[in-house]
């Protein structure tokens, strides 16, 4: 049951990100990219044992953390997109 949950928060997430990129006719490949990333983040997350009083915090950091490395990339080529990015890893 924790996995399906768990599936399930990261369709959803996935799902909330992807449709505005595809409203704005971004490629594919980046759409199954953070469809794909929002998916597999809350396994992550649920796992790491951090913030044990801010449990609200957790998710937003451990997001971010994991998105940094991508939200570099993606600013060599793209100047706005590194910013809606930082905000929906949050």
């Amino acid at each position: 049951m924790h996995f399906l949950l768990t599936l399930l928060i990261g369709i959803v997430a996935g799902v909330i990100d992807v449709l505005p990129m595809i409203k704005m006719k971004v490629d594919k490949y980046s759409c199954l990219s953070a469809f794909f990333y929002y998916v597999i983040v809350p396994f992550i997350i649920f796992e790491i044992k951090w913030f044990a009083q801010l449990w609200w915090l957790k998710g937003g950091i451990v997001a971010l953390l994991i998105a940094i490395p991508v939200i570099i990339l993606v600013s060599k080529e793209d100047k706005k997109s590194p910013v809606a990015m930082t905000i929906m890893s949050l």
